[in-house]
């Protein structure tokens, strides 16, 4: 039965050869090297060009409907996504999205298929990347941690503009956690260090840039300089309080790891905010716990050496006393200390315990809570207005802990000769001319004169 057949290029080829083979000009060999296959599979498709003709020489699938191909349905329930819900989400993200809330498994090459036919490009636009040395990864986890902070429009307009504090393994990609704040600041990274010393344990070194939380923009003084001391932000003293090594980077691309994570979550985290309907601070932290976890299920690595370099976790209670800010302070004669211009009233000390002269310091711990140390020991601790984390060289006392504004001291004056004399204020006199403090002023001048008069004399 005589039926038209379409060759693509590679089955011509194979037509030409197979016609040589039959005429005697080629041999099996020869015609299996020129095709590129094995004799044997040459001798097979020879017999069936023989039984069949060129027909026999065209793919067997040809024609028929792929087993694997994708339903009407599904194509159109993924395209109906793609341009409502999902019309901002990468294809990446978007296939990840359609696997865990619709239930359609498909790869992300058929994703971009269907989006790119129906005309929707890919809302991200990626730039080439610039040629840079690559550093190794640390081999184990918990060896370094990039930190850094992003402000941006998390909220899509629902509320203000918020920072995102986080840290991201070098080793595995991991986060292990993230904390948003109002702005970038010493509290976010402490927040950070707070948190994770207690779910994984402290690290051996921060990588961060050199952000003056980090570093502090003071001279070392010349006693500083002498003892090899180098001035400390707030946020440094407290990592070399808790043995935590920070480097500094000196270019954005040097911490590529955690600028690139933003750029991740500024476009996978925004949606599900949105989708939380998180509005203010509090709502946009309540849904870090329950998205971290899956984020890390996504890009987390293997590290190159198994184990972790993590340090042994701490309780809350540790971690609550030993991440904090401190501040130096001298105890007055009336067991109050002044800090960030309020009184404080030093709480119940111990028996036999007299602080008045004496420097102590104030931890202010990440719950607010001002703690009052002397030689290594906690004596007190004062409350804030509010228990919530703190603010740098920002503390807010109670009213129980705060001393009584008194006015200042005045010197007693004579009684008036009068009632009404009782209330008019004291109106200061100058002296006359020939008072005795005005003459011997006048002597001391004329004999300044006089004596440089005998010195122009003498030159």
């Amino acid at each position: 039965m005589n039926k038209e057949v379409t060759l693509n290029s590679k089955e011509q080829k194979r037509l030409l050869v197979m016609n040589e083979v039959v005429a005697g000009r080629m041999t099996g060999q020869q015609a299996a090297e020129m095709l590129g296959i094995t004799l044997r599979h040459t001798r097979r498709i020879l017999a069936r060009y023989r039984r069949e003709g060129a027909a026999a020489l065209a793919h067997g699938n040809r024609g028929r409907t792929p087993v694997n191909k994708l339903e009407e349905s599904v194509e159109a329930e993924i395209l109906r996504l793609a341009l409502g819900e999902y019309h901002d989400y990468n294809d990446s993200h978007f296939t990840e999205e359609l696997g865990e809330r619709h239930a359609i498994q498909v790869s992300v090459p058929t994703v971009r298929r269907i989006r790119r036919s129906h005309g929707q490009a890919s809302p991200r636009k990626r730039r080439a990347p610039r040629h840079r040395r690559r550093r190794q990864r640390y081999p184990q986890a918990g060896m370094l941690l990039q930190v850094d902070g992003s402000k941006h429009d998390w909220l899509e307009g629902r509320g203000p503009w918020l920072t995102l504090h986080a840290a991201i393994d070098d080793a595995t990609n991991e986060v292990p956690w993230a904390v948003f704040r109002d702005e970038e600041d010493a509290t976010g990274y402490a927040l950070l260090v707070h948190h994770i010393s207690y779910t994984h344990g402290l690290p051996l070194a921060l990588y961060a840039d050199r952000h003056t939380i980090f570093q502090s923009p003071k001279q070392a003084t010349i006693e500083e300089q002498l003892e090899g001391v180098e001035p400390r932000s707030q946020l440094g003293q407290m990592l070399a309080s808790l043995d935590i090594r920070l480097i500094s980077a000196r270019s954005p691309q040097a911490k590529g790891r955690v600028e690139r994570l933003f750029g991740t979550l500024q476009d996978r985290l925004v949606k599900e905010l949105r989708r939380a309907g998180a509005g203010s601070l509090k709502e946009a932290n309540a849904v870090l716990p329950n998205y971290l976890p899956r984020f890390n299920k996504r890009f987390m690595k293997p590290p190159a050496q198994p184990g972790s370099a993590y340090r042994p976790r701490w309780t809350q209670a540790e971690a609550n006393a030993r991440i904090c800010f401190t501040y130096r302070r001298t105890v007055t004669r009336d067991h109050t200390i002044s800090l960030f211009g309020y009184n404080l009233i030093l709480p119940e000390l111990p028996s036999r315990l007299n602080l008045a002269g004496r420097r102590v310091e104030l931890r202010h711990r990440m719950d607010g809570r001002l703690a009052v140390v002397y030689q290594g020991r906690v004596v007190g601790m004062l409350q804030p207005v509010q228990l919530a984390p703190p603010r740098l060289e920002n503390f807010v006392p109670a009213p129980q802990h705060l001393a009584q504004q008194l006015p200042p001291a005045t010197a007693p004056s004579k009684p008036p000769s009068n009632g009404s004399e009782a209330n008019s204020p004291r109106v200061p006199s100058k002296p006359e001319y020939n008072h005795p403090w005005r003459r011997q002023g006048r002597a001391a001048y004329r004999r300044r004169q006089q004596l440089n008069e005998q010195n122009q004399n003498k030159e």
